[in-house]
């Protein structure tokens, strides 16, 4: 077993997963790689367990009856990270529009103190390829938002290339985490945050997906302009059980 756990959420993603799944298991460090598909139709699930019989060890499938959010995915994987004790859990999406590569960074900033460490496309500027500029500033100036909101000074709160240490998840109530969509990345670092956890953002570059297609929708921008200001207050009044 590796140190680190690679937790990939699918739905639909037969044309990216088998080429990903190489790319992490051909870096220089060996991560376990644990992918949470939600029955994707597109045969998904099938080419990973194809993959488990070259890659027994490493390669991990959990498959959830139907399509849930990302949110409780990644829920799902934290949980079963934790009970198979890996010190380092990663978020990493099956598009490549996060480097493999950079999960190196994300595990070096941990080692170096970090709690969390958040794969930042806004550290330094504006990091995006192939977005639209409407897309961009959505993002960014969500980015903003959440800032001003909820105090918490991370460039890119939406972000959903993260490492988090072991005792992060472990001491964040997993089961009250409210958001589906993009929103649940802000909410994990909002709790953690709260928590007087450290953490470190690590400048990336991200590039948009060029296979597949784009799970955002008007339901997941909604729920992340509506849902800060609900955790804010939520936080506020009941900050012992957040």
């Amino acid at each position: 077993m590796s140190e680190g756990l690679v937790i990939i959420p699918t739905f639909n993603e037969i044309e990216n997963i088998e080429a990903m799944v190489r790319t992490v298991f051909d870096l220089k460090k060996d991560f376990d790689l644990l992918v949470v598909d939600d029955n994707s139709p597109d045969g998904t699930a099938a080419n990973v367990r194809q993959l488990q019989e070259e890659f027994p060890d490493r390669l991990f499938l959990e498959v959830r009856k139907e399509k849930s959010g990302l949110g409780t995915a990644y829920i799902h994987g934290f949980k079963w990270a934790l009970a198979r004790h890996y010190p380092y859990i990663f978020e990493m999406d099956a598009d490549f529009s996060h480097k493999p590569s950079d999960l190196l960074r994300l595990h070096r900033a941990c080692l170096d103190g970090a709690d969390v460490a958040v794969g930042s496309r806004y550290k330094k500027g504006v990091n995006v390829v192939n977005w639209p500029l409407s897309r961009v500033l959505l993002s960014y100036g969500a980015s903003f938002y959440v800032k001003l909101i909820t105090g918490m000074w991370v460039h890119d709160p939406t972000a959903g290339f993260v490492c988090y240490k072991r005792k992060v998840l472990e001491n964040l109530n997993l089961d009250s985490v409210r958001f589906v969509g993009y929103a649940f990345q802000i909410e994990m670092k909002y709790r953690a945050y709260l928590k007087k956890f450290k953490i470190k953002e690590v400048s990336i570059i991200f590039t948009d997906r060029i296979n597949g297609q784009s799970k955002m929708s008007s339901n997941i921008v909604w729920e992340a302009i509506f849902g800060v200001v609900s955790m804010r207050v939520r936080s506020i009044f009941r900050r012992n059980s957040f």
